[in-house]
């Protein structure tokens, strides 16, 4: 097998700072089933991982009431830009400080993940055109100022909001 095309998730991913677990509830499993845009990626999946991200409330009611909208650029190209690392997330955003801030504590269905560990790696804005689901940056690797691990979701159905804590 290419090492590429590899599944990362057990390269140090499945030891997460949450708890992984293999359930499937009821809405993710609706996901599974007929939702449109659901790749065959999906199959690497009971994979789910409590993760964060940090935003202002108002805009955390919009993600609650509507859901995540994937960004078109970032470190690891478009996606929805989550960390398993509460502190990361609590960081976030960088801008508008002034505002009731927030941070989303979500489920996500990680799939298929792709562990891009140095600046310049060869998949660093393309793991989803090479057929990942997730771009995981380890903590402590050198890809981000703070050390904090970081994870990118491409799909944004694959993320549901469990609830939205005050930051």
């Amino acid at each position: 097998m290419d090492t590429e095309q590899a599944d990362d998730f057990n390269l140090g991913y499945s030891g997460g700072l949450e708890e992984y677990h293999e359930d499937v509830d009821e809405d993710h499993k609706e996901f599974s089933h007929g939702m449109l845009g659901a790749s065959p990626s999906f199959s690497p999946g009971r994979r789910f991982y409590i993760m964060y991200h940090g935003t202002t409330w108002d805009i955390a009611l919009k993600i609650q009431a509507g859901g995540f909208i994937r960004s078109v650029g970032g470190m690891l190209g478009p996606g929805v830009y989550l960390s398993r690392d509460f502190q990361k997330a609590s960081r976030y955003p960088l801008y508008n400080r002034n505002q009731k801030l927030a941070v989303l504590k979500v489920n996500v269905q990680v799939g298929k993940v792709k562990k891009i560990d140095y600046q310049g790696h060869p998949l660093q804005l393309t793991w989803h055109q090479n057929g990942y689901d997730t771009a995981w940056v380890p903590p402590n690797c050198g890809m981000v100022a703070s050390g904090l691990e970081e994870d990118c979701v491409y799909e944004p159905w694959r993320i549901k909001v469990l609830e939205i804590l005050p930051n």
